[in-house]
């Protein structure tokens, strides 16, 4: 009689997990070493530091085993890291906190392509760009909007043509 596995999922900051709250109290009933556990979060989402990772720590009862697993952080958080600050503007349309080249977009737009739906990475950048536009973030010195119309009309056509897919 095998039992089933318990899934605990959890928001940390990339590297800094700890054995307190959100992580021990939801491993404790499961008997799991929760040192090993938070160990593991630590290496794994070392990466992301700076980062709210969202992680998945799957435990399997019967001989303490547990599997972790690192989602990617979200788009927001990857878009603020790479543009130095701590959080968004407070009136996104007319104040904006930073600028982000199309390297840079296309950047992010890689990391998230397992959680993306975008079929190109023309698809993905246009996506990351409307998150632009709800933390204050010009892109290439302009309106976010702006840069998706652009798109749009196939401007940043040629810094876009490359390959695309989640492999």
């Amino acid at each position: 009689m095998s039992e089933k596995p318990i899934v605990v999922e959890a928001m940390v900051e990339g590297g800094k997990a700890s054995g307190g709250p959100p992580i021990g109290p939801a491993l404790g009933p499961t008997g799991v070493n929760i040192f090993q556990v938070v160990q593991k979060i630590n290496e794994v989402t070392a990466p992301f530091a700076g980062l709210k990772v969202p992680v998945k720590i799957t435990v399997h009862p019967a001989d303490k085993s547990f599997e972790v697993e690192v989602g990617t952080p979200p788009t927001s958080a990857l878009i603020l890291k790479e543009i130095g600050q701590a959080k968004g503007s407070s009136q996104p349309n007319t104040d904006f906190v930073g600028n982000l080249t199309i390297e840079q977009v296309k950047t992010i737009a890689k990391a998230k392509a397992a959680d993306l739906t975008a079929l190109t990475l023309k698809d993905a950048v246009m996506t990351v760009a409307g998150t632009c536009v709800s933390v204050g973030v010009t892109v290439e010195g302009k309106d976010p909007r702006e840069f998706q119309r652009e798109l749009r009309e196939g401007v940043w056509d040629e810094q876009l043509d490359e390959p695309w897919g989640v492999e």
